[in-house]
């Protein structure tokens, strides 16, 4: 159990319920001899720049809790060194909420899927919102890709964790099925060729 995501997740009134099913225990154990997490190691960061979208929680000034999903080529999502992940936010609705929200409180928390694969991803960190940074905005694009980048958001990660892959139902995505799809397309047309072929010697054979 990672320690720095137990000093943000395990809140007195989270204790309070773990002593009372049983769990306050077991999970004392294992941030004792857990490690810290708060660095993006190598595996990671594979897992991170593989991703083609991510959710967004920021906090209003309200309290109220407010999730966005972003979304962009597979590495748009960039991890700048081993505490500090960055990306191009690129124009949408024109609410501004998660920005909005960043002036205010400056607290993330990112939830990373892969559902293909039954794993998942959940990061929390501090994000600084650049609208004045052309090099930086410019350095986060994604070559080749057509959403408009207007503004850079870098965060500093706190604290990150894995999670069991109990519950999480397999989907993939488009492109994983296309590539699921494409050996089995071209042994199809392989075999239509073949019979083709078989079709086109028969028909000789009747001449």
């Amino acid at each position: 159990m990672p320690r720095k995501f137990a000093e943000i997740a395990f809140t007195p009134a989270v204790k309070v319920l773990q002593d009372r099913y049983g769990s306050r225990q077991t999970y004392e154990n294992f941030v004792a001899k857990g490690p810290a997490n708060d660095k993006i190691t190598t595996a990671i960061s594979q897992f991170i720049t593989e991703r083609n979208g991510f959710y967004l929680s920021t906090v209003t000034s309200e309290g109220w809790p407010y999730v966005q999903f972003r979304g962009g080529p597979p590495g748009f999502l960039r991890v700048l060194d081993e505490q500090t992940l960055g990306f191009a936010d690129f124009a949408g609705n024109s609410q501004y909420l998660s920005t909005g929200n960043l002036t205010e409180n400056n607290r993330v928390f990112l939830f990373l899927m892969d559902y293909a694969n039954r794993r998942r991803l959940k990061i929390w960190g501090h994000a600084t919102v650049s609208h004045d940074d052309p090099a930086l905005i410019e350095r986060l694009k994604v070559p080749g890709y057509s959403g408009q980048a207007e503004r850079a958001i870098l965060i500093q990660v706190v604290a990150w964790d894995r999670n069991c892959p109990q519950h999480i139902p397999v989907k993939y995505s488009e492109h994983e099925v296309a590539q699921m799809v494409e050996p089995l397309q071209a042994r199809i047309a392989e075999l239509e060729a073949q019979l083709a072929q078989a079709q086109k010697s028969t028909n000789l054979k009747r001449w």
